[in-house]
């Protein structure tokens, strides 16, 4: 007959199921996270870049190109159309003010010079001549005056001489009447003679007046060509750098044409060009950091140009340091304008992860994995970036380029 099993077997064969049972969950464990690890897709931990949320400042900057221009510069035009005679300066080459950098051909000017000069010599031999005429017509008409008042007083004595003798019966009326007659001729002759004399000078100061006038206006177009024959010699307008010039000696100009330029040196701004749909939000005072090698110079903008071409906007930058030795004329830089600031607000290194402002998906760090959740982005100043929603102090993000993974809802972080 059977006999009972101890209970000592029964415990022994309970153990030896249970620790079967753990064995083989833990074989299907094992194997369901080398199935994981072999089937889910990874990322090593050295490929990406992983930046933290936290509490700061950050200021909404708008990235443009700028090219650094001098803060006073100055462009010499030729006056006239003519050739460059002989070349004085060097491009790049340091100047002083008034220092001569070219000449033009200045024939046509000189002579037009002489022939002005003549002209006016001819205007004044007119004038002089024209006054001796009127002096010797002055003579002639006083002397003629003088005469017919003797005449006159001579008629007068007569006819009140005649007057008198009339009375006694001593001249006839037809004697009586010549005297009279005489000196009413008299007076005509000598008030023909004053009226002539005003009328002579009247004309005669005319023509002198004219004269006067033509001299004047040639007088201007003699200092006018002097003033280019000045320009001719083209100096140097102040201290600086020559930055433009016409170099070729023989080579012709046209009359406004640039010559030379000069630039101030050591004194430097900046010229930068974005797109227009920045326009509103940009104004004069705003801060600007300028970016060159690594090397950030603190600037304000001066001027936001009205005119828009070609879709981009134009302003002109102040720099705290416009002597700066990193600086160059034409060098590139990268200009940041800060349009706003925001203090003590949650903010994260800015990287390829994000794009701009609002809603996007982003990775979050937890556990060895990376999870795709959405974050609110808000201002950026290209190293931070403004967290609006979606994340608390100290949850981790990946910010370098999420690419190769985006379509994914997670991912795990290799070592």
């Amino acid at each position: 007959m059977d006999k009972p099993i101890s209970s000592t077997i029964l415990q022994q064969r309970h153990r030896a199921r249970i620790a079967i049972a753990i064995v083989a969950l833990a074989s299907v464990c094992a194997a369901a996270w080398g199935i994981n690890r072999a089937v889910r897709p990874s990322v090593d931990a050295d490929d990406i870049i992983v930046a933290e949320v936290r509490r700061g400042d950050v200021a909404n900057t708008v990235n443009a190109s700028g090219l650094v221009i001098p803060v006073h510069e100055e462009v010499v035009a030729s006056p006239v159309t003519s050739r460059v005679s002989r070349v004085h300066a060097k491009l790049g080459q340091q100047v002083e003010q008034g220092q001569l950098l070219l000449e033009l051909d200045d024939r046509d000017i000189r002579l037009a010079i002489d022939a002005l000069a003549e002209q006016l010599a001819q205007q004044d031999n007119r004038i002089v001549v024209l006054t001796q005429e009127m002096e010797k017509n002055r003579k002639q008409i006083a002397s003629a005056i003088e005469l017919l008042e003797v005449d006159l007083r001579s008629a007068r004595a007569k006819h009140e001489r005649y007057l008198k003798l009339r009375e006694s019966g001593a001249v006839s009326g037809e004697d009586m009447l010549s005297a009279e007659l005489n000196v009413t001729r008299t007076q005509i002759q000598l008030r023909q003679q004053r009226e002539l004399s005003e009328d002579t000078r009247r004309v005669t100061s005319s023509g002198i007046e004219a004269a006067n006038l033509q001299k004047s206006i040639l007088k201007k177009q003699l200092a006018q060509q002097e003033q280019l024959l000045a320009r001719a010699r083209v100096s140097a307008p102040f201290s600086g750098i020559v930055t433009s010039l016409v170099s070729e000696e023989g080579a012709s100009v046209a009359a406004g044409q640039l010559v030379a330029r000069v630039s101030e040196l050591n004194n430097y701004r900046i010229e930068a060009t974005l797109s227009d749909f920045h326009a509103r939000m940009l104004a004069p005072g705003q801060q600007v950091c300028v970016e060159q090698n690594g090397e950030v110079l603190a600037g304000t903008v001066h001027t936001v140009l009205p005119e828009i071409q070609n879709g981009a906007i134009k302003l002109l930058v102040d720099l705290a340091e416009p002597n700066n030795k990193l600086l160059r004329n034409k060098m590139r830089v990268d200009v940041n304008i800060i349009t706003e600031r925001r203090a003590n607000t949650l903010v994260i290194d800015s990287g390829p992860a994000f794009n701009g402002r609002g809603r996007q998906p982003a990775w979050l760090v937890q556990d060895g994995a990376a999870v795709k959740t959405w974050l609110e982005l808000g201002s950026g100043d290209g190293k931070v970036v403004e967290v609006v929603a979606g994340a608390r102090p100290g949850a981790r993000f990946i910010v370098s380029d999420t690419a190769s993974f985006k379509e994914l809802d997670s991912i795990r972080i290799s070592d």
